[in-house]
């Protein structure tokens, strides 16, 4: 399933449960889908964090006043 779908199952899920309620069935599917969903943040920042390399500062140029 990829992340648009998700979202969509997710959201689903959780306008029909404001409307009519889930089964435990379905209120089991809704955890699973948000720990998944929860889970692709996570791992895709902490891939982003990944790719950040420290900038070294330069030595300070002389000020002349």
């Amino acid at each position: 399933m990829n992340i648009d779908q998700l979202i969509a199952r997710i959201n689903f899920l959780y306008k029909k449960s404001k409307e009519e309620g889930l089964s435990e069935e379905e209120k089991k599917e809704q955890e699973e889908l948000r720990r998944d969903y929860i889970d692709r943040v996570k791992s895709n920042f902490k891939s982003q964090l990944n790719t950040i390399k420290p900038n070294k500062p330069s030595k300070p140029k002389n000020i002349k006043n």
